[in-house]
């Protein structure tokens, strides 16, 4: 790092020195500003939060009541002399990347992102600037992402070959953006839709938000018993080995990941079935989304940034990593947020 960086990597997280905050802090601060609700990167026990204001939703259904200021995507505020704006990241609902400007230098956190359409968030904005803060989750030339249409088509012919030999379908998927994306994504008409109890609130805050998902059923809500072998359950991988998956009898089990890219990941989590999503940017549009900033220096955060890094400054470019405490995807603590009932 260099005298005078918008951002410099303290114990608590990615520190702006002028602005005296943090970004996606990772230890609790007194001023925090939140990419997005992902529950590595937004954290209970900050004194203030700043985030963009779709993200409102999920932020308070994860978090509960926080001091929560947020800002229109694109609308500009001085901190301390700092010049901070919020612009799409593509990620999930409400997920922003973080412009900083100060005496005339511009820099930009990513935070998580992909570049691939997504109707269930803003499409990712590309923003000028001098050095970019990218992630690199799947920063690799192995991981390129199928188009999200030839995917949603074999999860519902997975689904319907199920449902005709009266099997339900388990849809492993992380509680927040891509169960909605995956719901989002499917077709209805096959059969009744379950979900986990750790879904059911984002859902209600992505619908408030305006995000088309189609009717969905708690599993203590199903009235005909039939209706459980031939359902689509969409749950966080927690409950595919939790007591709570044995209602839906001889079910079929799937895992929804960019993971499922690496062959061997499927059958080391014991899924019958992988399909490749991914709420990240590919190796291609990691690749495009810096070249699309013209910044001349680049940082590098979780994931695969040691090969990232090598492969920027074989090109030209000045870049670096930063060790920061983000997961490579998101592991999250879903079953806590549900009851008993939800979960049994």
């Amino acid at each position: 790092m260099t005298a005078g960086d918008l951002v410099v990597h303290r114990p608590e997280g990615l520190y702006c020195p002028p602005g005296d905050f943090y970004i996606d802090p990772w230890r609790p601060v007194a001023r925090a500003v939140i990419t997005h609700a992902h529950s590595d990167h937004a954290r209970f026990g900050h004194g203030h939060y700043l985030a963009a204001a779709p993200a409102e939703g999920v932020l308070r259904a994860r978090l509960g009541d926080i001091t929560l200021q947020v800002l229109p995507y694109g609308e500009r505020i001085v901190h301390h002399g700092v010049t901070l704006s919020l612009h799409p990241a593509g990620h999930v609902l409400g997920s922003a990347q973080v412009r900083l400007e100060h005496r005339g230098a511009v820099w930009v956190a990513s935070g998580d992102y992909k570049v691939a359409p997504d109707p269930t968030c803003a499409p990712f904005e590309p923003v000028r600037c001098d050095v970019f803060i990218t992630e690199s989750t799947f920063g690799l030339p192995i991981y390129r992402w199928c188009p999200d249409d030839e995917v949603f088509a074999d999860i519902d012919t997975w689904w319907a070959r199920n449902a005709s030999h009266q099997r339900a379908s388990v849809l492993c998927c992380y509680s927040f953006g891509k169960a909605q994306r995956a719901l989002n994504g499917v077709d209805p008409s096959i059969g009744p839709i379950i979900v986990h109890g750790a879904v059911r609130p984002l859902n209600e805050a992505y619908r408030a938000a305006g995000v088309s998902l189609p009717d969905t059923l708690m599993v203590t809500e199903v009235k005909d018993k039939a209706d459980l072998r031939r359902c689509l359950v969409v749950c966080p991988p927690g409950a595919a080995a939790s007591p709570w998956l044995r209602r839906f009898g001889d079910a079929q089990t799937a895992f929804a990941s960019g993971w499922m890219q690496v062959r061997g990941n499927r059958r080391r989590g014991g899924y019958d079935r992988g399909f490749v999503l991914s709420d990240h940017a590919d190796w291609p549009g990691l690749l495009e989304a810096i070249a699309a900033t013209g910044a001349q220096r680049v940082i590098v955060t979780h994931g695969s940034s040691n090969a990232m890094v090598r492969y920027l400054q074989e090109r030209g470019l000045q870049a670096e990593a930063f060790q920061t405490e983000y997961g490579d995807d998101v592991v999250e603590a879903d079953l806590q947020a549900t009851t008993p009932e939800e979960t049994k």
